[in-house]
């Protein structure tokens, strides 16, 4: 059985970093994507788990990679993952699942629950899905026995890297229609939000800054996660948040995340700002 890492185990432990809650933590969460634009099995899972574990709190699957992997891949990821105090989310594939009626929608949960699954995110970046419909999907996975996460977002057509120019034919909606829905979401019992990044900082000619500002005003830190897999995007909510901002980035970027996190390494914009105080 592998066992999770503890600060007083890391190397060099007379030098401060930044004092960060262990696992299970409610602050400074970091969600990885596992197999999606790389593949990624147990060997490779478990050398960044071995070595960065302390620092990962889910890991996601993207696109339904896991629809195309054998039963018991998926399942040795899943274990290794609860071995090392890591969550597992299905990504948003939900939304193409509901594509193929009701029926399918329900396997599709059994399914994420017998393999081991934690948490299935609900999105709806492709389809037009009432919020009532949605409210209805959250009792659904908390029903068996699953956390609900729910992701919501300013652009319509977002997902699948689609590029700049498509998206902005698509155009976006008031972030006030985003902050609504999470709320009745963590009012439903939600596990936390997803926040999606296109839009606000992916595939956009200007950053619409305001959106998370006014997302983290309206419900604040705790139950909100920024997509922010690029480094100059998750380097700016720790500017502006702090280590305690929930981030969702690729596996590549959990060590350069982490030492921002702990203030041991940084930009030159944040070179001895990242700070902490437990007091």
């Amino acid at each position: 059985m592998a066992t999770v890492q503890v600060a007083d185990e890391r190397a060099f432990s007379f030098l401060r970093v930044n004092e960060r809650q262990r696992k299970p933590r409610t602050e400074g969460i970091t969600e990885i994507r596992g197999p999606y634009y790389t593949p990624m099995g147990r060997h490779c899972l478990e050398d960044i788990l071995h070595t960065m574990g302390s620092y990962v709190d889910s890991l996601k699957f993207a696109g339904g990679s896991f629809t195309l992997m054998p039963r018991r891949a998926v399942l040795e990821i899943t274990k290794l993952c609860h071995e090392h105090g890591v969550l597992v989310s299905t990504g948003g594939f939900l939304e193409q699942v509901l594509m193929q009626g009701k029926d399918a929608a329900k396997s599709y949960i059994r399914e994420c629950k017998e393999l081991g699954f934690d948490i299935i995110e609900i999105s709806s970046g492709f389809i037009t899905l009432p919020a009532d419909d949605w409210l209805r999907l959250v009792e659904q996975v908390q029903k068996a026995g699953l956390k609900a996460k729910p992701e919501v977002g300013i652009q319509f057509g977002a997902g699948g890297a689609t590029r700049a120019e498509e998206l902005e034919t698509e155009g976006t909606r008031d972030p006030e229609w985003p902050i609504r829905l999470a709320k009745r979401f963590l009012d439903a019992g939600a596990y936390m939000i997803m926040i999606e990044s296109e839009g606000i900082t992916e595939n956009v000619k200007r950053w619409r800054t305001d959106v998370p500002a006014r997302v983290i005003d309206a419900i604040g830190l705790a139950k909100v996660m920024f997509e922010a897999a690029d480094p100059e995007v998750f380097a700016w909510y720790i500017k502006n948040w702090g280590p305690e901002v929930n981030l969702f980035v690729d596996h590549s970027q959990i060590v350069q995340l982490e030492c921002l996190r702990s203030g041991i390494w940084e930009t030159a914009s944040l070179w001895g700002r990242v700070v902490t105080y437990k007091g």
